[in-house]
């Protein structure tokens, strides 16, 4: 009788082995379902992500050429309405394409101003920083030949004042000329020699003297609208 209980005993105990292996093979196969169905999430993410930065990459590279696009054709735009403007200019100097204030004369990318009025070198430099300019620098053959068909007589020109008197030259030889005027002068020294232009020359005389000047600044960019856009007339809506 006792040995049946044993076997018996022993047989109910291993029916509790397999089922906790069977419960623990479940487990491992759920968890196992489990984690390839978060891997293979993960994956798609992980595809998602890939993929979306390729999309960002190329809609950027996309971005960045049709700036260039814009941009390029900005400075075409710019380019038409100068040329634009000056061909209005030559019928119309005071056109309201013009950059430069009225009054002055607008060549290449720069504004002039004949400032008649005798003064001093000194004054007269004064007067162009008051409207942002500086006295006349002839420093390329396209504004040396501008200036020469001007035909000025008695215009300071920005070159620096000297101690010694300099005996005239021809107005060609200036624009190689290191003497062009670089900083403010406050306090010019008495005998002292200025360079003016008189007609296709340049001399030189005492700063103190008094003659007329000439005056520079950099033109404002043409702006599109006042050149490719119709002018209304008066009284039109």
């Amino acid at each position: 009788m006792s040995e049946e209980v044993t076997y018996a005993d022993i047989k109910f105990h291993d029916s509790s082995k397999t089922e906790n292996i069977q419960e623990f093979d479940q487990l491992g196969i759920k968890v196992y379902i489990t984690l390839k169905t978060e891997v293979g999430k993960l994956n798609e993410l992980q595809n998602f992500k890939e993929e979306l930065q390729r999309n960002i990459s190329i809609q950027l590279m996309h971005n960045m050429n049709n700036s260039e696009k814009i941009r390029n054709l900005s400075i075409t735009l710019q380019e038409i309405a100068t040329k634009l403007c000056h061909e209005l200019y030559r019928n119309n100097q005071e056109h309201k394409c013009k950059p430069c204030p009225k009054q002055w004369i607008w060549h290449e990318d720069s504004c002039y101003v004949l400032l008649e009025g005798y003064k001093a070198w000194q004054k007269s430099e004064k007067i162009c920083s008051s409207h942002n300019a500086s006295l006349l620098k002839i420093k390329n053959k396209s504004v040396l030949e501008f200036i020469k068909s001007r035909r000025l007589r008695a215009y300071w020109l920005g070159l620096s004042p000297r101690k010694d008197y300099t005996p005239s030259k021809l107005l060609d030889e200036t624009i190689i000329s290191s003497d062009w005027f670089r900083s403010n002068t406050n306090d010019l020294i008495n005998g002292k020699y200025c360079g003016y232009i008189h007609d296709l020359y340049v001399y030189y005389d005492e700063c103190t003297s008094l003659k007329n000047a000439v005056c520079e600044k950099l033109a404002n960019p043409v702006k599109i609208e006042s050149t490719l856009m119709k002018e209304v007339p008066d009284g039109g809506m």
